[in-house]
């Protein structure tokens, strides 16, 4: 489709002895869009790649780009001609922005005349008045017949709108063409205001061996336009944005990498990041939250732990009384691996978990946030606290050797009122240079700080840990 051509003059214009011939203005709009592109990032950003099919004159010009995101960052803007790359040179750029509303309409017509138009209640007639817009600002203010009158009830009705309001947001180029053909050109630039975020649901079996895992895509687009029949890619991972200027790395080659079964999207290497490419066309609507599915697998291997967090404040401080009982964690993990059925890197988002109760009906469990996840590497969530899990401490005795050294010993009791033996993980962070001096469970050495007592708690019983720890500070 041929876009439209607006001719501001004919023949010539004289100016200062010189000639100059009438500039030819060319409006281009979504209706000559070819193809577009939207690559959203997960920081409020998204680049635009609009191709639009242009019939310019030959010579110096203007073209008007209608249809643009509202939020656009004009500094982004790039213009190409796809077909004449050669013959077409963008000479200057403006972006327009002051949109049309009526507090700007009368802006423009204060010291002017316009008329208002007035119903008479209870008869079937308007009354025309002609009226001297005096003031806008904090209501409106009009000399009608030599008096002046704070407001005034009607329809208020303005001879034109003026030429440097404009109904969408625009991008106008003066350009030098010369080519006779039309321009495939295609417009890149980035837009503030559309976002997308990951969101997990993960539903467990009845014994908490297995999951099923469903992921999806939430795009919001606040950015000011629609985008029809648009590619789609979605871009995971911090991308650095200077403050307050903003620049982007945003073409650049991607590989193919390894595609989650059930998935719409093909997962592509980016940079440092990862694109997310929809594998299909989809209408995108201004101020429009779109959810899409990422991805589906079911019977995924899942381990549930149990797990007490001490604290190593303790291990410095005479305590006299009972410790407030400490809460047991419950922590689903698996492994994003293909051996598990999945295998796609998983973008920043929510999991949240779900179960079937006794009636066979599903009831929410918990939930926590992943971060980006390549695969092969393992996600970990906290979904609660366990409710027959009980775990009390005690400090049994205490003494300090030297100015800078503690020895203290304790006592960690664990109590299952589950209908099933559990295995509870006592996890003890430790202080400078540290020594076990005894303990009536076999534990291991996570870290420099770290060592961690993995216990069996029979059904209705308990499990008593009890260890004696040197610490110099």
């Amino acid at each position: 489709m041929k876009v439209r051509l607006w001719t501001l003059g004919i023949g010539f214009l004289f100016l200062s002895g010189g000639i100059i011939q009438a500039q030819t203005v060319s409006n281009s709009t979504v209706e000559n869009q070819k193809e577009v592109e939207v690559t959203v990032y997960n920081s409020s950003l998204g680049l635009i790649k609009d191709i639009r099919s242009v019939q310019f004159p030959v010579g110096e010009g203007e073209l008007r780009f209608m249809d643009i995101a509202a939020s656009v960052m004009p500094e982004t803007v790039h213009v190409k001609s796809l077909n004449h790359p050669d013959q077409l040179t963008v000479l200057e750029q403006n972006y327009e922005y002051d949109l049309i509303n009526e507090t700007k309409l009368l802006d423009k017509f204060v010291g002017k005349q316009i008329k208002i138009i007035e119903s008479r209640e209870f008869q079937d007639r308007k009354d025309v008045i002609d009226a001297v817009l005096l003031s806008n600002n904090d209501g409106h203010v009009y000399k009608i017949n030599n008096e002046i009158y704070l407001g005034h009830p009607g329809i208020k009705v303005l001879p034109e709108i003026p030429g440097n309001l404009i109904a969408t947001p625009t991008l106008a180029w003066h350009y030098d063409n010369k080519s006779a053909e039309p321009h495939d050109i295609e417009v890149s630039y980035l837009t503030q205001n559309i976002n997308w975020k990951a969101d997990y649901v993960l539903v467990l079996n009845q014994d908490d061996s297995q999951s099923d895992l469903s992921g999806w895509v939430t795009l919001d687009n606040q950015s000011g336009t629609a985008y029809r029949n648009a590619g789609l890619k979605l871009v995971a991972g911090e991308v650095n944005r200077v403050q307050p200027a903003y620049q982007e790395k945003y073409m650049m080659a991607a590989a193919p990498m390894a595609e989650s079964r059930g998935s719409q999207f093909e997962e592509k290497s980016f940079f440092e990041y990862h694109i997310y490419d929809l594998q299909r066309k989809t209408t995108i609507k201004d101020r429009e939250i779109k959810q899409i599915n990422l991805l589906e697998a079911n019977a995924i291997p899942i381990q549930k732990e149990f797990v007490v967090q001490g604290v190593s404040y303790y291990l410095t401080s005479f305590y006299g009384g009972q410790i407030p009982k400490q809460p047991v964690n419950v922590y689903i993990k698996f492994k994003n691996s293909k051996e598990n059925k999945l295998g796609m890197s998983l973008p920043a988002g929510i999991m949240r978990l779900y179960k079937k109760d006794n009636e066979g009906k599903l009831q929410f469990a918990g939930e926590d946030r992943i971060e980006h996840t390549p695969k092969d590497e393992e996600v970990k969530l906290k979904i609660g606290e366990a409710f027959d899990l009980v775990a009390e401490r005690k400090q049994t005795d205490f003494k300090q050797v030297t100015t800078q050294s503690y020895e203290s010993e304790w006592e960690v009791v664990l109590r299952n009122h589950k209908e099933e033996d559990v295995t509870v993980s006592v996890v003890e962070p430790l202080l400078g240079q540290w020594q076990v001096l005894s303990n009536n469970h076999e534990f291991i050495k996570k870290d420099a700080a770290t060592i961690q007592f993995d216990v069996l708690v029979p059904k209705d019983g308990e499990t008593k840990i009890t260890y004696r720890v040197r610490i110099g500070t």
